[in-house]
């Protein structure tokens, strides 16, 4: 037995004396991003368990002071898995290490894309370290999402009058609204993994990398809106 509460809306349907109108409202606006995101993932191997994560350890604390000496310029930084894995010989009686693997995964946000550039740069010196991104993209809270909305709803309504004004009528009243879809901006990966040096003999200690020239792409942010209005009857 259904409920009241458990009864679904019903739809609205138009009659003579209150013709049904639905129309749709989309705006696509193009952005600059806000923040770029990168992935850190720091390696250690070795022979031994203790050693293997002794070293993974300091790595993964040199990535971490490296980040936060940008200051304000981060927004967000945290540490994913971590992990030691043994690497057993392939061949041989019973089961024996060969080496240990040890991998830390890392996460920053930066709203300066310039001392992004150079924190690239910084981070793919450090050996055994590899970078994944920047995805560029704006923040939750960001006034866009909220101007993509408002647009649609703009653009649904000038849409109704338009088609009530071709009638010869007006609108009467809105019926309903409904959010049919605001999509956020894709994060683009400008590069979609550097390789990094895996051993410091063949870097140059005293020199400082380059920085990393990065053009932020456009963004996309879509919203769309669906409504429905009653109109004045029309003589047709």
């Amino acid at each position: 037995m259904t409920t009241p509460a458990d009864t679904p809306p019903a739809t609205p349907h138009g009659t003579p004396d209150a013709p049904l109108l639905t129309v749709r409202g989309e705006t696509t606006l193009e952005v600059d991003p806000e923040i770029a995101r990168i992935g850190i993932t720091v390696t250690a191997r070795g022979r031994d368990r203790r050693t293997t994560l002794d070293d993974l350890t300091r790595r993964n604390a040199t990535v971490l002071d490296l980040v936060k000496s940008y200051g304000d310029t981060v927004e967000h930084l945290a540490t994913g898995a971590v992990s030691i894995t043994p690497e057993l010989t392939p061949r041989g009686r019973g089961e024996r290490v060969r080496t240990y693997h040890g991998h830390t995964h890392v996460t920053a946000e930066l709203t300066d894309f310039t001392a992004l550039g150079e924190l690239t740069t910084r981070l793919a010196d450090l050996d055994l370290t590899r970078i994944d991104g920047p995805w560029w993209a704006l923040r939750p809270t960001s006034p866009v999402h909220r101007q993509a909305r408002r647009q649609a709803v703009h653009e649904a309504v000038q849409r109704a009058h338009e088609y009530a004004d071709a009638l010869g009528t007006t609108l009467a009243a809105l019926i309903q609204l409904t959010d049919t879809g605001t999509q956020g901006p894709h994060p683009r990966a400008a590069f979609d993994r550097r390789a990094v040096r895996m051993s410091a003999a063949t870097a140059e200690p005293d020199t400082t990398p380059e920085p990393l020239d990065l053009e932020p792409p456009r963004l996309r942010v879509q919203a769309e809106v669906s409504a429905q209005f009653t109109m004045v009857p029309p003589h047709l």
